[in-house]
């Protein structure tokens, strides 16, 4: 299993941070790592998703709460944005307050065609071993933002209409020139954001935002096979269109991206479509052979161990692994011999052995009386 990394770390900020100095570091970071500023760099443009994750996360009071107590576990009910799947001027048009005019900001999104399509949203859910084994289905609840009831999108008070901004005269961006007019720079408009007019009076229920968070409760199946850190996507369960592509939410809407953890399991560790186990046997068992019964995930087998098997030798119940996502056709079991020499050994154990060794000439360890047994001795002399 893949390990996430520390938000605070990412960061760069003590778990002690304010708010102000988080802000702050996720827009040093942002810049830093900019793709603009890095050019064919991927590991670049993978840092720079990962701030925004991690500012996301620790400048909301209410998940940085759950992350802190209960770390990347804790924020499995409050999905965030899959950022990973968002181009770089998304990003920026979610945190266009913190970048203000920067190159590369929201304002570019002001001159496509059309509503831009809503952001996605990613959540996590936890299944057993065995459930992969039959498929199984998962109730998931999360927050999204979605269009104001009230305002309709709009984030004016009912009754009122937001008029066209001034400063870019309704284009929702506006041109800088830089070093004495040699070039000329577009950005985001400072006064409406992008959103290319002004709200008079705001509305009550989303404070002119347009946009409103609620609760979603979606069932989700989860097929056969599925393995730890696959996605299911759930098509159009993400966020409307972004308020300054589209105050009324029309336009496509993002996805839901349900991340698939597999607990691990006490016997098994899974390899693709099979299954890997270690199956403990004694000496006797060994050399003479055995008949064991092993637990499987849907049953037991009985597994015939030949005379003279080796410790670290592997024997294979075919088609008793898990199905294959797309043939849902069962991997095998393999299954690890381990020798275990015992620590103790009574009296009789100890006689049996040692005339063992003699008959293959082995040198072994002569035990010295007990001292219950000298004792004993001494008693009745």
């Amino acid at each position: 299993m893949a390990t996430q990394r520390d938000y605070y770390e990412i960061l760069g900020v003590e778990r002690t941070a304010s708010g102000e100095e988080i802000k702050r570091s996720y827009r040093r970071l942002a810049m830093k790592h900019h793709p603009d500023r890095n050019p064919g760099n991927a590991e670049s443009e993978t840092e720079f998703k990962a701030c925004a994750e991690a500012y996301e996360v620790l400048i909301d009071v209410e998940r940085r709460a759950r992350y802190d107590q209960y770390g990347h576990a804790g924020l499995r009910q409050t999905p965030g944005h899959d950022f990973r799947s968002m181009n770089v001027e998304d990003i920026f048009s979610m945190f266009a307050d913190i970048f203000g005019n920067t190159p590369g900001g929201q304002g570019q999104r002001g001159g496509r065609r059309g509503a831009a399509r809503g952001y996605d949203l990613e959540t996590e859910v936890e299944i057993t071993l065995e459930e992969v084994l039959t498929g199984t289905e998962r109730d998931v609840e999360f927050k999204r933002l979605d269009v104001c009831g009230t305002c309709k999108g709009s984030g004016a008070k009912p009754g009122s209409t937001p008029v066209k901004c001034a400063t870019c005269d309704g284009h929702g961006q506006v041109q800088q020139t830089g070093f004495g007019g040699m070039f000329r720079m577009v950005t985001t408009c400072p006064a409406c954001r992008g959103r290319r007019t002004i709200i008079g009076e705001k509305c009550a229920d989303c404070r002119g935002q347009g946009r409103v968070s609620l609760q979603r409760k979606l069932n989700v199946k989860l097929p056969q096979g599925i393995a730890d850190g696959q996605i299911v996507r759930i098509t159009g369960e993400g966020e409307p269109p972004p308020p300054e592509s589209s105050p009324s939410g029309e336009g496509p809407r993002g996805d839901l991206h349900v991340v698939v953890r597999v607990r691990d399991h006490a016997q098994f560790e899974r390899d693709g479509d099979n299954l890997l186990m270690v199956q403990p046997i004694a000496f006797a068992q060994a050399a003479l052979g055995a008949s064991l019964r092993v637990t499987m995930l849907d049953g037991e087998h009985e597994l015939v161990i030949e005379p003279g098997t080796q410790h670290g030798d592997v024997y294979t119940i075919a088609g008793q692994g898990v199905p294959n996502l797309r043939t849902r056709k069962r991997g095998d079991i393999n299954v690890h011999m381990q020798l275990v020499v015992p620590k103790k050994l009574n009296d009789s154990q100890r006689r049996l052995l040692a005339d063992y060794a003699k008959t293959e000439n082995l040198e072994v360890n002569k035990q010295s009386p007990s001292l219950w047994k000298k004792m004993k001795d001494t008693l009745s002399g």
